[in-house]
């Protein structure tokens, strides 16, 4: 049985324990369900987000034949946040890290976002990975090399700045600091333009792997960091980042290396129809096994036991409903 089969069928395992129930129930009992067209912002084209979004809109489509899912591909989560602010999307993935930045003035969002949350998707892992052959260690030892930090409009890119400065560099003043998309900083890394990448993803991440045959990677633990990153150990569990090992498979050389650990969201809109949200909240419930992308083996995804640890935003109403007609 391969990784995805092992996550598929745990994810399986403790939706029917928890749940006992199918998403053909609903069909069942004759309801003609919701319709219209939703639009979903992902992430980068090669990346973790685009993976799931576009997995989450073909069971959404399959299980509703009246509602259509666009999945839109982005930069992360900044943008997918500001889209849903001026009404370019309807659904967005996004750390909850950066979420929650959102819910006040804070110098990413000026203004406070509205958001609310169908449920907490999964988590993925903070990996910032250098050049084997490159003298750096750990993220003090930045101090001179060219890195990139995510792509603009990342929550990556939001959380490398503060990465760096909580390990007291400052971002373009001590370390050199490009914001390239995920295929760019590969390529960046390869040709030795930067030495280094940070990325937020599950793992093995395809394009890390590719690096790390060719020409070998380093990854920097990151846990140490947590307080400064979160304000405070009291900060973390509201910004959904807790201390994470890379598992030992991954990479060659990713054994017991201690990094962040980030919750990423499924968030909407407010005036998101309370009935989309519903339907949302149920197939993530029930068919959780289907949305666990190709590849993908460190990542926690669904557990039916998690998916209302939202942080700081708090659930859709229509979320709420759902999840209590589903636990009785």
């Amino acid at each position: 049985m391969n990784r995805r089969a092992v996550l598929r069928a745990a994810c399986g395992t403790a939706a029917a324990g928890a749940l006992g129930g199918l998403l053909a129930g609903d069909l069942a009992h004759g309801r003609s369900g919701p319709s219209g067209l939703l639009r979903l912002a992902s992430g980068e084209p090669t990346a973790f987000y685009a993976a799931f979004g576009g997995l989450l809109a073909a069971q959404l489509e399959a299980t509703h034949s009246g509602l259509r899912c666009r999945v839109r591909t982005t930069a992360g989560s900044i943008t997918n946040i500001e889209l849903l602010r001026d009404g370019r999307a309807d659904l967005g993935l996004v750390l909850t890290d950066t979420a929650r930045a959102a819910q006040g003035s804070s110098t990413v969002f000026p203004r406070p976002v509205p958001l609310r949350a169908i449920g907490r998707v999964y988590e993925t892992y903070l990996q910032f990975a250098v050049r084997a052959d490159a003298p750096v260690r750990s993220v003090a030892d930045l101090a001179g090399h060219p890195v990139s930090l995510g792509a603009v409009g990342s929550g990556a890119a939001h959380l490398g700045a503060r990465l760096l400065r909580a390990a007291g560099l400052s971002p373009d003043t001590d370390v050199p600091v490009r914001h390239l998309r995920l295929a760019d900083a590969a390529a960046a890394l390869h040709s030795g333009s930067v030495v280094g990448l940070l990325v937020a993803g599950g793992v093995p991440l395809p394009t890390l792997s590719a690096l790390d045959r060719d020409p070998g990677l380093r990854f920097l633990p990151l846990a140490d960091l947590l307080p400064g990153l979160a304000g405070g150990r009291d900060g973390m569990a509201a910004a959904g980042l807790e201390e994470v090992t890379l598992p030992q498979s991954a990479y060659r050389s990713s054994a017991g290396v201690a990094t962040v650990g980030v919750s990423n969201l499924l968030v909407c809109r407010p005036d998101l129809d309370p009935e989309i949200a519903g339907a949302l909240t149920r197939l993530l419930v029930r068919r959780a096994p289907e949305f666990v992308p190709e590849h993908a083996v460190g990542a926690q995804f669904l557990d039916v036991r998690s998916l209302i640890g939202t942080g700081s935003v708090p659930l859709h109403p229509g979320a709420v409903a759902a999840y209590r007609s589903l636990h009785g």
